[in-house]
């Protein structure tokens, strides 16, 4: 074994534990042992302590050496940012990068690391601004996306960036307070539920109740009081098994309090009204990139699938209607105006599935188009490059060698007109041209449509890579926690905040095949 095949198998021990979770103790699992010893006998296991104190910082450096060079090629950026505490009670702050490159988007963690002092906004705006600095991209940020919490919102305000919230944050938020008007309703269904999931006896009855009326055998669903959409699967699943458990509770003679009949209509109009909410949720948080160039058409159909509850007579019960007028009203609230965000607008109108579709106000569509002639305009158009060497010149000076006389005059004023070419002329022509373009299917890719148009439009693709980057939802900042909690775990509640800084970065980084 040559000490650079150690090395090499070294790394690639490291980034397995990164990439899959393992701890550092895994080199002294006896089991594990034995296997690395089957595989090759020459090979030596390195320490825990070498593992996590040498070969994994090494990695970490490197790998962010290679991210940097990456992104100092970029353009434009938008970052995203959360917050968790662990089960240590160690607070954490992460922050991810969305960015345009070869007409793809592309994401990746610049840091999650450990919050010490307390939460206030000047604390996390200096947290951010050091970010910023250490990954040389202040200049180049667009938008940062957050949930909606007051401190996060006032840091960034505090920094001056431009600011998106969160829409998946913003729908539950608006459908946490419609679902408080039926709170007695849903606090009865979550006792149903609870009572099943602590008694192993109901349960299994339950089970023999529904095989017998021919039912799947579905266990309740407790819902989660940081995702909305959990209450609304509890109350599927409840009604869905309505006369099972009924039968099953009345058998076990529960000390449970029941739903009245108009309570289960509660349940079922409920579940109507806010499946809408539940399939935009589901497509925001399913989607690994979800552009900010949809926010205002998803949030418009939200609001156009609740009026329709309104007006279409389906809703018979008291409750339901106060709970759709409380949805409208938080609507309202919170996407009041949207097609005049700056932000959001540009980056519809810059989006070939939508562009103008996205507008209702004829002069939200007109400001943001004149903001984008004004972005084109200020880009530098880049000419098609010269033949290498100086052939190019070469070859212009034989032409002009055997202009006629008749020739030369035309030649000299289209060299004028090439030299006096105006960048707003330009700009307007290039919009007007795309907006007249029809648009693209829904399901198609706006990015491979502007790499085949790069060469019609070379200012407003400029344009387009600073707004097509900005992302809808902050999900990319929680997913990077879902698996942070799988690191700090039980079996290792100990592990230092640098090194589980290291570890997420590294699995957030490392590409598949590495």
């Amino acid at each position: 074994m040559t000490p650079l095949r150690q090395n090499m198998i070294d790394e690639k021990l490291a980034k397995m534990i990164a990439k899959d979770f393992q701890p550092f103790s895994v080199v002294e699992d006896k089991g594990f042992k034995n296997y690395c010893l089957a595989l090759n006998p020459s090979y030596v296991l390195p320490a825990r302590k070498t593992l996590s104190q040498k070969i994994i910082p090494k990695l970490y450096d490197r790998q962010r050496e290679l991210l940097q060079a990456e992104m100092s090629k970029v353009s434009a950026v938008c970052i995203t940012s959360d917050s968790w505490t662990s089960r240590a009670t160690s607070s954490f702050m992460a922050v991810t990068c969305h960015y345009i490159e070869d007409y793809k988007m592309k994401s990746c963690l610049l840091d999650c690391f450990e919050v010490s002092e307390r939460h206030t906004s000047e604390n996390l705006a200096e947290e951010l601004l050091k970010v910023a600095q250490e990954w040389q991209i202040k200049h180049k940020l667009v938008c940062c996306i957050t949930d909606n919490a007051a401190n996060i919102v006032k840091s960034i305000k505090l920094l001056k960036w431009t600011h998106l919230p969160c829409l998946a944050h913003t729908i539950n938020l608006i459908v946490r307070d419609a679902l408080k008007v039926i709170k007695s309703t849903v606090d009865k269904v979550k006792g149903i539920v609870e009572f099943f999931h602590k008694s192993t006896t109901a349960t299994q009855k339950l089970k023999n109740t529904q095989r017998q009326m021919g039912l799947p055998e579905l266990r309740p669903i407790q819902d989660c009081i940081t995702r909305w959409n959990s209450t609304l699967h509890m109350l599927k699943r409840v009604l869905y098994s309505r006369e099972a458990i009924i039968s099953t509770l009345a058998l076990l003679n529960a000390p449970i309090e029941l739903l009245y009949p108009h309570e289960w209509d509660i349940v079922k109009e409920a579940c109507t009204v806010l499946e809408p909410f539940e399939q935009v949720t589901v497509e925001i948080s399913g989607e690994q990139y979800v552009t900010a160039s949809k926010m205002i058409i998803l949030c418009r159909g939200l609001q156009i699938a609740t009026t329709h509850h309104q007006t279409s007579g389906a809703i018979s019960t008291e409750n339901i209607t106060e709970m759709v007028q409380v949805l409208s009203a938080s609507m309202e609230k919170r996407f009041h105006r949207m097609e005049f965000n700056n932000v959001l607008a540009e980056a519809s109108v810059l989006d070939p599935r939508f562009k103008k579709l996205a507008f209702n106000d004829s002069t939200a569509l007109d400001e943001a188009v004149q903001r984008l002639k004004t972005a084109a305009a200020n880009c530098t158009h880049n000419e098609p490059s010269a033949p290498p060497g100086n052939q190019g010149e070469a070859v212009s000076q034989e032409v002009e060698k055997h202009t006629s006389a008749v020739w030369k005059f035309f030649d000299e004023r289209a060299k004028e007109d090439t030299t006096r070419r105006n960048p707003s002329a330009d700009a307007i022509l290039e919009i007007r041209s795309y907006l007249d373009e029809p648009r693209i299917q829904r399901a198609e890719d706006p990015l491979s449509w502007w790499k085949s148009k790069a060469s019609v439009y070379p200012r407003l693709v400029q344009v387009m890579a600073s707004r097509m980057c900005i992302v809808g939802t902050s999900v990319p900042s929680e997913r990077i926690f879902s698996k942070t909690g799988q690191i700090i775990s039980e079996r290792r509640n100990r592990i230092s905040a640098n090194k589980v800084r290291h570890l997420v970065f590294l699995n957030a980084n490392l590409k598949e095949t590495e």
